[in-house]
């Protein structure tokens, strides 16, 4: 057996680096499903109708406004949200780049298992969080405020606002990357909370 296998068969039988490269691929692919489904379920349940026996009904101004924009349903929301001021053309080359990399993980599983994550996976994981933010924000300031008599009047710092995406994504992290306390913190308060101390 040639050194290289031999390295290679070590990293991906040792426990500590195939769960490690196991739990850091599937945050990165949950990471990324998470802000695909922003990018395009926001924008569809915007122009939702109503369901019925076949699924939701999207208002006609769904396909004529953003799916006409591009094939692929994510660049036409793209397009629209960039188009909205939500975002800019940076935006979408920090997508294409987390993208490129989540192909990585997802078609070459096997040597990310046993090599790890792409190099500048960490930099295109905070970018996905970034945008995710962004784009949440966006949603959360120029839609849902306006139209929630309950803030009727009120001034809303930006900076406050914490979407649920984006705190739900924080604590997945914490909790499958960070140390046992971390781990268990979320998991005890609530179990404290719904059985008592």
């Amino acid at each position: 057996m040639s050194k290289e296998l031999q390295e290679s068969w070590e990293r991906f039988l040792n426990p500590n680096v195939l769960r490690t490269n196991l739990i850091t691929a599937s945050i990165y692919i949950a990471t990324f499903e998470i802000l695909k489904e922003s990018i395009i379920g926001r924008i569809r349940d915007f122009f939702t109708t109503g369901w019925d026996e076949t699924g939701i009904q999207t208002d006609a101004k769904y396909q004529s406004e953003v799916l006409s924009k591009n094939r692929s349903p994510v660049y036409a929301s793209f397009q629209w949200l960039k188009e909205q001021g939500a975002i800019g053309d940076n935006d979408i080359s920090l997508f294409d780049q987390a993208k490129k990399c989540r192909n990585t993980i997802v078609h070459e599983t096997v040597s990310v298992l046993e090599g790890g994550l792409p190099s500048g996976w960490p930099d295109r994981l905070r970018d996905m969080i970034s945008l995710l933010d962004k784009i949440e924000k966006w949603w959360i300031i120029n839609v849902e405020i306006p139209t929630d008599l309950d803030f009727a009047g009120k001034e809303i710092d930006e900076s406050d606002v914490l979407p649920g995406r984006v705190a739900g994504l924080r604590m997945m992290l914490d909790i499958a990357l960070g140390s046992e306390e971390e781990s268990r913190r979320y998991f005890n308060e609530f179990i404290k909370q719904f059985h008592g101390s």
